[in-house]
């Protein structure tokens, strides 16, 4: 045989192989080799997921965006109207009540005082005129007694004499007419006593009105030195010095941050889970890593008609001040839900017969929000080397994570997910990603 024979005779052989091995058609050995491999793959224990149960919220709480404000915030005004000489303070201030933050020009409010005063010092030495009227006219009262009660004797006098026949009966009468002039005295002298004390008693008034007047002059004055009504900061100042303010006009805005607010509006389906007095978490874009703890301090009885949404006001302690006004604020309100052990979805083998999501050793996955799992399952516990069905009660799904109500304590190693369907006492391997107690504790 030629060299170009045996050429072909090769390439011959190697064609028949080739042809044979696409149809499936292996030598002996080959097939032995496979059938020993995927033998000793299923006798190998399947490999699985294991985690550590623990109790959670299933359901996160939303969060409600409000700003930041004082717990009282004052605009001070002007009480009288003037020209502001001096503004003794700035934005960011702290002050405190009665503390003076400007004044104003007082100039024609202390003219005015000297006036009202001048006008009482008249006033008092008119009561004192009065008075001396008085002590003059009730001299003259007892004047006038002393007079009448001498004509009286006279008449009686007289009187005796004319029955005893000494003296004539027209002296008598003369002294009865001398008794009569004298009492008439009399009342007009007691007549002028009344009528000078209704004088004093009128002159008083007129001065305890002006003293009256003099306080609110006084009060006026006082107006010029403006003063704070609180404890708190300044937050803005609204004019400046030497600009004339009328009687109302503002001069400066003040601010209570020992606490601050935050005013939220909630749905009204929310509102039976809530009262005054509740505790809510209150995270501010301007601390990311802090988080307040605040208060529901006030719940309004009206919701808005259109949006059905009720504001509600959150209280928050500020003892360091830190907190300012006009910060983002994210509320989020404690729910009353209890806590429970919350697994994956991809641990829930559903019982036969039943219909639901998750499973494992693929049958099943992460379903959507409104999928439903069936009241009752199966999760396989860790207990050594081996795996035990236990049947659970199920509660919520969301977003794949499962609640167990019953059947499952916290602190239980369970197949988190596995690469096939498991049976009950089966031995399985712990695949890299499975948590171990050292990671727990």
């Amino acid at each position: 045989m030629g060299a170009f024979d045996l050429f072909k005779a090769i390439a011959l052989s190697a064609v028949v192989l080739s042809a044979t091995a696409g149809c499936g058609i292996l030598p002996k050995e080959a097939a032995d080799a496979q059938s020993q491999g995927r033998g000793a793959e299923q006798q190998q224990p399947p490999a699985v997921e294991v985690a550590i149960a623990r109790t959670g919220k299933i359901r996160t709480e939303p969060e409600y965006t409000g700003t930041t404000l004082p717990l009282q915030e004052v605009s001070l005004r002007a009480q009288v109207e003037g020209r502001i000489l001096k503004l003794l303070v700035d934005v960011g201030d702290r002050v405190k009540q009665g503390q003076i933050l400007a004044q104003q020009d007082n100039t024609i409010l202390r003219t005015a005082l000297n006036q009202e005063q001048a006008e009482l010092a008249a006033l008092k030495a008119e009561v004192a005129r009065a008075r001396n009227q008085v002590s003059n006219a009730k001299a003259r009262v007892e004047q006038a007694r002393l007079e009448f009660q001498q004509a009286q004797s006279d008449s009686q006098r007289q009187q005796q004499l004319v029955e005893q026949g000494a003296v004539a009966e027209q002296a008598a009468e003369q002294a009865r007419t001398n008794a009569q002039s004298a009492a008439k005295v009399l009342k007009a002298t007691e007549e002028e006593v009344r009528t000078e004390e209704q004088a004093v008693a009128a002159a008083s008034d007129r001065v305890n009105a002006q003293q009256a007047a003099i306080a609110q002059a006084q009060e006026q004055l006082s107006y010029a030195n403006i003063r704070s009504p609180i404890n708190g900061v300044v937050t803005q100042k609204v004019t400046e010095a030497g600009n004339f303010l009328q009687a109302n006009g503002e001069v400066l805005r003040l601010g209570d941050f020992r606490r601050v607010k935050v005013n939220v509006e909630i749905s009204e389906l929310a509102l039976a889970n809530l009262r005054v007095g509740q505790t809510v978490r209150v995270r501010l874009d301007a601390f990311p890593n802090q988080t307040f703890t605040g208060k529901i301090s006030r719940i309004s009885p009206a919701a808005d008609r259109t949006a059905r949404l009720v504001p509600i006001e959150v209280i928050i302690p500020n003892d360091n001040g830190r907190i300012g006004s006009g910060l983002l604020a994210r509320v989020s309100f404690e729910s009353n839900a209890a806590a429970r052990v919350v697994v994956p979805e991809t641990a829930v083998v559903e019982d036969k017969g039943t219909r639901g999501q998750g499973g494992q050793g693929g049958q099943g996955g992460q379903g959507g929000e409104n999928s439903r799992l069936p009241t009752t399952a199966t999760v396989f516990v860790i207990t050594g080397e081996k795996v035990a069905a236990r049947s659970v009660k199920l509660g919520e799904r969301v977003d794949g994570k499962v609640e167990i109500l019953s059947g499952l304590q916290p602190g239980e190693r369970f197949v988190a997910k596995s690469g096939r369907p498991l049976k009950n006492g089966e031995t399985v391997r712990l695949s890299v990603l499975s948590e171990t107690q050292q990671q727990e504790s």
